[in-house]
């Protein structure tokens, strides 16, 4: 969906039990590099994006079915121009966009509210109307609202009503894209991973009748909340978007037309619906919804000639309802662990976007501001395959004019507003000061508790028996982690281990009592998803059966592609020696997310607790247990003036953090690229400060964390 380059498109609809696609041809594989698809995820795609730079608290809410049969609404995108009774109408005629009878040229940009904190929604809006901007688009997270199946979240960053009722304070449009799938880079392309729980399993994006009935329960809950904020009905929203670039995913016309008339039952007939997809005729032919009033735009590579693309966009369109729309021109690009940044020229995306807008066409810039993706809830893509795995960065940054911590003082951002000024029929505002940001320095650490210790006293902790082992989400485990036990009878020589199908990470550690009375878990070696690398278990002498631990992180569920059914946790079973191992303990380790109630338990208070207890505790620093055990440390750091800062992770190994008890996501600097950890301002307070990271593998040497005032993406493997 996103980025200056080919996307991959073109799989049909995937069913979790079917065995994955045999690998394409060397012929089959560059058509799909010609394709359109919501991400690019191969080396050679983030080659050519080099090239081209040279150039809360949740109530339960009790759902009500829809009625089965929906009344059918006129095809009213296609009407004649009128204003409503209050004077505003957005309508199509003429191949353009009309707003309360005049032309209008939609000059847009994405910024997600679930990737700002609410206390800085008006800040980056402010940012974004100073560009030039007279609309946002935003995608509405499915999982961000109902975390749990019948726990519906509202509140906090959660707010979406606010967020809007924010826009239209502001003058700002808005172009809706509630799903019920966004891929956005978000974890489960926004799904709540509880829906990979069902049994049978149901086959999310399709007909499927059992998914189409969870789809309206949940838009029974969303579309009445938004409905009142229509253009029509006096509030921001001009358009609203159906399903995301489904032709680079199925071809279900059944699925899409059941969404139009669950969305025309909520919003009635004066909203404009759309559908985004490839500029390809394929993707066209199969994400567009003629005969249903639904309007079809296009997104295409950063570069490319828009007139052939928009000439082949008016083919899908109604005869003189097709205003040519980008609904998603990249300003930047995503980036992957492991990758190097991504990046492109200010002057190249400057120069696009005005071949668009000087065609009189409208255009939405993907991103204006990306934000961070905070919490656990990063999304991930594969390559060729399932196995090769892609978790995106915490930072959802983007290359975007607008950085992550709303910085507009840059290139990018400067070269847009020219080229933006020159159609824009706005008044200017002037440009917000980027915010001050702090360098509070260095952060001492101290070691406060074992993961294992602190999984082991907690009486909340559930824990799942199975004789074999079960998907994180089966026992109720969505998102972090989840500790799989069981144990087997240790040879006299070494043992093999196997795990033929993790997602996504696991750590293996083994434990007895022997005669060296050695009770730690020993750490015995990591297996990454698709490796499926059997490990070679120490003998450990025990006198009775050997425990073993496998610790599974699940990285985030993949947002796009065939793979998209994505189950977290030990998938296979387990073997030693060629033999499985059966009676499993599965215990669900509690980290808030980022839109978890406090009064859900977590462990990370007592993981601070244990710090301020910790100072006679000698063996926490025992030298001799330190073999890559997850370990807890935690500070503190006292401030006067509160200010955006970012938490340097150089030195330390993989592991997440958290200050003042929020999740400020995933630090990975031995892979890199992404060193830093944006902390915005809203969660520090005056004072004293506490921050606990959970350090998966090894500390850093110096045991400490920097607070600086600059992003840094230098880190790499090779560094």
């Amino acid at each position: 969906m996103r980025g200056g380059l080919p996307k991959r498109t073109g799989f049909t609809t995937y069913r979790p039990q079917a065995p994955p696609p045999p690998p394409p041809t060397a012929s089959k594989l560059l058509a799909m590099m010609r394709k359109r698809g919501c991400r690019k995820t191969t080396i050679l795609m983030i080659s050519l994006i080099s090239f081209a730079s040279a150039l809360g608290t949740m109530a339960p809410v009790v759902f009500t079915s829809l009625p089965s049969s929906l009344p059918s609404h006129s095809n009213s995108y296609t009407t004649n121009l009128k204003k409503t009774d209050g004077g505003r109408s957005f309508e199509i005629a003429e191949d353009k966009f009309w707003k309360d009878g005049k032309p209008f040229q939609i000059i847009g940009g994405d910024l997600h509210y679930f990737r700002v904190l609410p206390q800085y929604w008006e800040d980056r809006l402010l940012r974004a109307k100073a560009l030039g901007l007279n609309a946002i688009q935003t995608y509405v997270p499915w999982n961000l609202h109902e975390p749990r199946r019948g726990e519906l979240v509202f509140e906090g960053i959660a707010d979406i009503v606010s967020f809007l009722n924010l826009c239209h304070k502001l003058d700002l449009l808005v172009l809706l894209r509630p799903g019920p799938y966004i891929c956005g880079e978000w974890d489960l392309g926004g799904f709540p991973a509880w829906l990979l729980a069902i049994e049978p399993a149901i086959r999310l994006r399709s007909s499927d009748p059992a998914f189409l009935k969870l789809v309206e329960s949940w838009w029974n809950i969303l579309l009445p909340k938004v409905s009142p904020l229509l253009y029509t009905n006096g509030g921001p929203i001009i358009m609203v978007q159906v399903e995301n670039e489904f032709g680079s995913y199925g071809n279900d016309k059944a699925y899409l037309h059941h969404l139009v008339k669950l969305a025309r039952g909520h919003l009635g007939d004066d909203v404009i619906l759309y559908t985004t997809d490839g500029g390809s005729r394929e993707t066209l032919e199969k994400g567009t919804i003629s005969g249903d009033a639904v309007f079809s735009a296009v997104d295409f590579t950063t570069g490319d000639d828009p007139s052939p693309i928009f000439a082949l966009q008016k083919k899908f369109n109604e005869p003189g309802k097709s205003p040519p729309l980008s609904a998603e021109f990249y300003t930047g690009w995503l980036t992957h662990w492991g990758e190097k940044i991504a990046s492109t020229s200010a002057t190249f995306t400057a120069d696009s976007l005005e071949k668009i807008l000087s065609m009189n066409a409208s255009v939405v810039l993907y991103m204006a501001h990306g934000g961070t993706n905070f919490g656990f809830y990063n999304g991930a893509n594969t390559g060729m395959d399932e196995s090769d795995y892609k978790p995106d960065l915490t930072s959802y940054d983007y290359d975007a004019p607008i950085g992550e911590s709303g910085d507009v003082d840059n290139v990018k951002y400067k070269a847009l507003q020219r080229v933006i000024a020159k159609y824009s029929m706005v008044a200017p505002i002037s440009v917000p000061p980027d915010n001050e940001r702090a360098a509070y320095g260095r952060i001492r650490l101290q070691k406060s508790a074992f993961l294992f210790d602190i999984v082991d006293g907690q009486d909340h902790i559930s824990v799942v028996e199975s004789e074999s082992p079960l998907s994180m989400e089966s026992i109720g485990q969505m998102f972090g982690f989840v500790l799989y036990a069981s144990e087997y009878t240790s040879k006299g020589n070494r043992s093999v281990l196997s795990i033929p199908k993790v997602h996504d990470r696991a750590q293996v550690f083994v434990s007895c009592t022997s005669e060296d009375h050695r009770k730690r878990p020993i750490y015995v070696g990591t297996i990454m998803r698709g490796s499926n690398k059997p490990i070679h278990l120490p003998y450990t002498n025990s006198l009775s059966r050997t425990k073993i631990y496998i610790l599974v992180e699940n990285m985030g569920h993949l947002n796009y592609g065939p793979y998209i059914f994505d189950r977290k946790g030990i998938l296979s079973s387990v073997y030693v020696d060629g033999r499985p191992l059966y009676k499993w303990k599965m215990l669900s380790i509690p980290f808030h997310n980022l839109n978890e109630d406090r009064k859900i338990p977590s462990i990370i208070p007592d993981a601070y607790s244990n710090f301020l207890k910790v100072s006679s505790h000698l063996s926490l620093e025992d030298k001799s247990w330190e073999n890559l055990e997850p370990t807890f440390y935690t500070g503190q750091f006292t401030i006067d003036t509160v200010k955006d800062t970012y938490f340097s992770f150089k030195g330390w190994s993989k592991g997440i953090a958290f200050v003042n008890e929020f999740n400020v996501g995933r630090y990975w600097p031995s892979v890199g690229p992404q060193c830093n950890l944006y902390v915005p301002a809203p969660i520090l307070r005056d004072g004293e400060n506490v921050v606990v990271i959970l350090e998966l593998e090894s500390a850093s040497s110096e045991l400490s964390v920097s607070s600086t005032d600059q992003p840094d993406f230098t880190c790499s493997s090779t560094s």
